[in-house]
């Protein structure tokens, strides 16, 4: 974590005000960020689940990512009914809406590697 006083932050804090691009590419980025996303546009999923569908996935990276999305209220972690030590992780409305993004992301992936 960089000390809030070093160039560097106020640097970066000022891209993340200034120019909304940064600021979309700043939220997803993360190794795993864009692929929790993507798992979770259909159904609230737990985080066993989520650790099984993503492989390669370190706890320790998987929780801090979750973490991460959670701060942004792009996820929100509700609590099972039936279970009550128990949640699931689901996309808020916000979250949802960065769906199509990442599809168009998908798609262009695919067209830059069927050119290369």
């Amino acid at each position: 974590m960089r000390k809030k006083t070093s160039t560097n932050f106020v640097n970066e804090q000022q891209i993340l005000e200034t120019c909304s691009m940064a600021l979309t590419i700043s939220l997803l980025s993360g190794r795993w960020k864009p692929t929790i996303l993507w798992h979770l546009q259909k159904d609230g999923l737990t985080y066993t689940d989520l650790k099984k569908k993503i492989i390669g996935a370190t706890e320790r990276m998987l929780v801090k990512q979750l973490q991460e999305l959670e701060e942004s209220k792009l996820i929100a972690k509700k609590p099972l009914a039936d279970m009550p030590n128990r949640s699931v992780y689901v996309l808020t409305e916000t979250g949802a809406s960065i769906i199509p993004l990442l599809k168009q992301i998908e798609q262009w992936g695919d067209s830059y590697k069927a050119s290369t």
